[in-house]
């Protein structure tokens, strides 16, 4: 299986949708970039041993919201958080958890976009 492939099954694990969405966002402007994507961050990082994929999702929102200004991807991954089995309070409480660490305008914007998502979901 190529990395293409390998990324494209990995990211429908975390949600369906997005793979195709990435590439056809991109496939006009930046093609390479949904490739990279794809291979990269899903082919070789996230089939990688050691971690299941609520751990890696848990880890992806946090990074995402310590660096701000993300909310797009925060939206696609707080999906994948509760498409791979991650619970709304397991989310916030992860979110909560960065507090003392990054503040709280970076995690009340987060749990802003947590919160269209929640909302959208129900």
């Amino acid at each position: 299986m190529t990395r293409l492939a390998q990324g494209k099954a990995r990211l429908a694990q975390v949600d369906a949708a997005a793979a195709d969405d990435v590439m056809a966002s991109l496939a006009t402007i930046a093609p390479d970039v949904g490739k990279y994507i794809l291979e990269f961050a899903f082919g070789d990082i996230y089939t990688r041993p050691g971690l299941d994929l609520k751990q890696r999702e848990l880890v992806t929102i946090t990074s995402l919201l310590t660096q701000g200004d993300t909310a797009n991807q925060l939206q696609v991954h707080l999906n994948g958080c509760l498409n791979v089995g991650l619970t709304q309070t397991e989310v916030i409480e992860a979110m909560i958890q960065c507090l003392p660490y990054v503040g709280f305008p970076k995690v009340l914007n987060a749990i802003t976009v947590a919160k269209d998502v929640f909302a959208a979901r129900a």
